[in-house]
């Protein structure tokens, strides 16, 4: 009798340790799993954060793709039907295809304001083809150089500032290339337009 009840008590005994390591054994995995939770959510909030210089530049080293807002094509200022809009390309290319692209964008500036000025139509194409007296408003238009040129990209960037609402004009409503302009069409330029500046080849009136 006495053997076994000892028995009974060497087996509880066993039981106990074995509960007790178990249990010390599950402590020990929760403690070690802690760090690494932490982790996880550390790299979250590092993501959330990578607004910084070197937030973005660990982005794109990791091929994840980088978005720089600051390039992000701008709100227009102008909305222009696809007709307008190849008329512009066409007169800037026309009229300003051996100046720098602020030449070309000053002559988009003045197409825009004369389309918004009273004393002129309302829409580009109607500017651009104006004729006053039986005379067109655009040399190019007059010997049909504007449907023959071939529009560059440099043309094309300088009507997107244009149109983005980029204005260099200081208000111009007229520009010539006193150059290549007869003498008589010079004189009523003097004579009745304020002259404002020279940019390159062109001289700009209001």
């Amino acid at each position: 009798m006495y053997k076994k009840a000892l028995g009974v008590i060497v087996l509880l005994h066993m039981l106990f340790l074995s509960g007790y390591v178990c249990v010390a054994a599950i402590g020990d995995n929760m403690q070690l799993e802690k760090p690494v939770t932490e982790a996880v959510l550390d790299q979250e909030l590092v993501a959330d954060e990578q607004s910084s210089a070197l937030g973005v530049a660990d982005m794109a080293a990791s091929g994840q793709r980088v978005v720089d807002y600051g390039t992000l094509e701008k709100p227009m200022a102008y909305e222009l039907c696809e007709e307008d809009y190849d008329i512009l390309l066409r007169i800037v290319e026309a009229e300003a295809g051996g100046e720098d692209e602020e030449g070309k964008l000053l002559v988009a500036n003045v197409v825009l304001n004369r389309m918004n000025s009273e004393a002129f139509p309302d829409t580009v194409k109607e500017v651009v083809l104006q004729r006053s007296g039986g005379v067109s408003q655009f040399s190019p238009v007059a010997s049909g150089r504007i449907w023959r040129v071939t529009v560059s990209e440099e043309t094309v960037a300088a009507v997107q500032r244009a149109l983005e609402g980029e204005d260099l004009s200081r208000g111009a409503l007229y520009f010539a290339a006193r150059k290549r302009a007869d003498s008589s069409s010079m004189r009523w330029f003097d004579e009745h337009l304020t002259f404002l500046f020279r940019h390159g080849g062109h001289e700009f009136f209001f």
